[in-house]
């Protein structure tokens, strides 16, 4: 009886640390009841390349439309993002073609008080960028729904995205920090064209995981 009592104790111990493990949070930004899993460890890398970079301008195609309830499954960048401008004085811009998604972001954002450092605009993602002048310190895209399955969908978000950085790379400079989302997807993502287009221009990958992080410098 003991043995099986210690060998259930093992268990719950393992479970414990295993639930412990797999939940991955960003604090000290934001409450360690948030899991960010699969998206941790590339956000926590770009929000040290921002503080290291002094970033001010920060650019995000696709916005979070439940702010952080969904942080495991989404990423919750608007929050994210708007959270790291309000503690750094740094100002995020995000775009969004779906006017529910900028109302949902919209709650989010005022519900968190990031009214002040949070600009979200409804708009074609590629005709806001035409139209952006600001020096680009931080790109974040994450637009156009990618499928696993389905080839014509795929190519259309990869597509869509190679015009975002084609509309937006006159404002980008040496020390900006480029996220893409979805890109450990079949076919190669969301990021597919858009890393062949700026590997050939002096970027490079920084880090790549489910998101991959460029800059024009590999430090």
């Amino acid at each position: 009886m003991k043995f099986v009592l210690a060998l259930i104790a093992v268990f719950v111990v393992a479970a414990i640390i295993r639930k412990i493990v797999r939940h991955k949070t960003l604090t000290p930004l934001l409450p360690r009841q948030y899991n960010f899993g699969k998206r941790r460890d590339t956000l926590r890398e770009v929000l040290r390349l921002l503080e290291e970079r002094s970033a001010k301008v920060l650019v995000e195609t696709g916005v979070a439309r439940m702010g952080l309830e969904k942080s495991k499954g989404d990423g919750a960048s608007t929050i994210v993002f708007g959270q790291w401008s309000r503690q750094n004085d740094a100002h995020l811009y995000s775009v969004d073609i779906d006017p529910e998604a900028i109302a949902k972001a919209g709650e989010a954002v005022a519900a968190m008080g990031l009214g002040e450092n949070v600009t979200l605009v409804t708009s074609d993602s590629v005709d806001y960028l035409e139209e952006f002048t600001d020096s680009v310190d931080f790109l974040y895209l994450d637009s156009y729904d990618y499928h696993k399955t389905d080839t014509a969908i795929q190519q259309a978000s990869q597509l869509h995205h190679l015009k975002e950085i084609e509309a937006i790379e006159g404002c980008l400079h040496d020390g900006t920090v480029i996220l893409i989302d979805d890109c450990d997807l079949p076919n190669g993502g969301k990021g597919k064209l858009v890393i062949e287009r700026l590997s050939a221009k002096d970027w490079k990958v920084h880090m790549s995981q489910y998101q991959v992080i460029l800059l024009r410098d590999a430090g």
